[in-house]
């Protein structure tokens, strides 16, 4: 029997940990594991994950982040 896609997401599921001492407020921990939660992709992946996405749309969304991707590096070397 194949893997579900419970199975997939748990697999993936990356650990972010903040540290804490005794004197730390909770307002700032709360925001560094925000920042941490961002920076790692974690929601960004969880929305894009929740459907299946068919073959052909991940090219087609590959293709149009490569293309964005080579516009701006055009525009950030002064070409047009």
């Amino acid at each position: 029997m194949g893997a579900t896609f419970r199975d997939t997401l748990i697999s993936e599921i990356t650990m972010i940990e903040i540290k804490l001492d005794e004197a730390d407020r909770l307002d700032w921990a709360l925001k560094q594991f925000k920042r941490k939660v961002q920076k790692a992709g974690v929601l960004k992946d969880l929305r894009r994950k929740r459907h299946y996405e068919k073959p052909s749309v991940v090219r087609q969304r590959k293709a149009a982040a490569a293309s964005r991707r080579n516009h701006l590096d055009k525009q950030a070397k002064g070409g047009k």
